[in-house]
């Protein structure tokens, strides 16, 4: 582990190094991609010197104790000090695992996420209207960007299904463990006996996919434009603004209307595309990687159940992990950081103890 995190040291140095080269800098593709290199091993290389600094500060206590002729108060003062180092050591060693630990390609990648309304009708609709709010909500307190892209409104100001992406700092790495279905148990305001019904809403979280990830040649595509329809002004009916694109080889289709250019409907159309085209091909070509998928917390089968919401014990569970949170109310207001973490460490849990095997 040493030797890998040295190099890893080494390798930020070179860094450091390069980035301060006038001929990076004027290189604007290089010198981002060198800089998020840079920012990817930051904490490691902190973790890592900060060990090496506690590994002398072991060293020096040990010697000190080891001199004849100290009086009792230094004596224990040496003891505090190493003892504590000690203490710090250990808690590196851990930090330092995890850290080096084999890092998902996507999780600094921004993401697009579909919620759609599944069993349970209106309510089922009304449900997935509360999940899009819980996590705009989050991605304010997140500091990221969250624009809905497609919406399919249901009468009752329910969502059939919605599109957004959420652009920012890592916004994959905590929010993949959401792709699955969640059911939600409370009484609906159209139940007069006060009876708790069941419905459920899915959720797919899709790593945003760039041009240089993944290329689909024009011939593939069919693209479609046609007037706009439903709410929106004067160019729903005078402007054929909206969009479809068709991905020919799998089928795949996004249809958008929501911008009155036609130009912005065929970028954002794309951008889905990409990320679903290149999420098809993840899936269908690894067979290993759908075997891992089934076993870890963070890539789970989409039809699975991950999470019930239940409304009359303000309870939230999330079953893969067995967690059960008393705080629904806050949950829904977009304070996720406890169910997030809890998933992180688990999933970080499993990998150790697959690399310990």
């Amino acid at each position: 582990m040493y030797d890998q995190l040295q190099s890893v040291e080494n390798r930020y140095e070179e860094l450091g190094e390069l980035l301060s080269d006038p001929e990076v800098v004027s290189d604007t593709k290089r010198f981002m991609a060198l800089s998020k290199e840079e920012a990817s091993i930051r904490e490691t290389v902190a973790a890592y010197r900060d060990y090496k600094k506690t590994l002398e500060t072991i060293s020096e206590s040990e010697e000190l104790l080891g001199e004849s002729g100290l009086d009792d108060e230094m004596i224990e003062l040496a003891k505090e000090e190493l003892k504590e180092a000690k203490s710090h050591k250990e808690e590196l060693e851990e930090e330092m695992k995890i850290l080096l630990l084999p890092k998902d390609p996507n999780d600094d990648k921004n993401i697009i996420m579909e919620i759609r309304g599944a069993a349970g009708g209106d309510e089922a609709a009304l449900f997935a209207g509360d999940l899009l709010n819980m996590y705009q909500k989050y991605a304010e307190s997140q500091g990221w960007k969250f624009e809905i892209m497609e919406a399919n409104v249901t009468g009752i100001g329910g969502y059939k299904e919605v599109i957004a992406m959420i652009s920012g700092d890592s916004v994959y790495s905590k929010l993949k463990y959401e792709s699955g279905a969640h059911r939600v148990q409370r009484i609906p305001s159209t139940e007069s006996q006060g009876r708790v019904h069941t419905s459920t809403a899915t959720v797919v979280v899709l790593p945003e996919a760039e041009d240089v990830e993944i290329d689909i040649p024009d011939s593939d595509l069919r693209v479609d434009i046609y007037h706009a329809s439903g709410a929106g002004g004067q160019h729903v009916n005078k402007t054929a603004s909206a969009v479809r694109i068709v991905h020919l080889p799998t089928g795949i289709k996004v249809e958008m209307q929501d911008e009155r250019s036609q130009q912005k409907n065929r970028e954002k159309a794309m951008k889905i595309i990409r990320a679903r085209v290149s999420d098809h091909f993840i899936q269908a070509a690894q067979s290993e990687y759908d075997a891992n998928r089934k076993s870890a917390v963070g890539t789970g089968d989409r039809s699975e159940r991950i999470r019930t919401y239940n409304f009359p014990q303000n309870r939230v569970t999330d079953h893969r992990i067995g967690l059960t949170i008393q705080k629904l109310d806050q949950i829904l207001a977009g304070k996720l950081d406890e169910v997030v973490d809890a998933l992180v460490i688990y999933d970080q849990t499993q990998k150790l103890e697959e690399l310990n095997k």
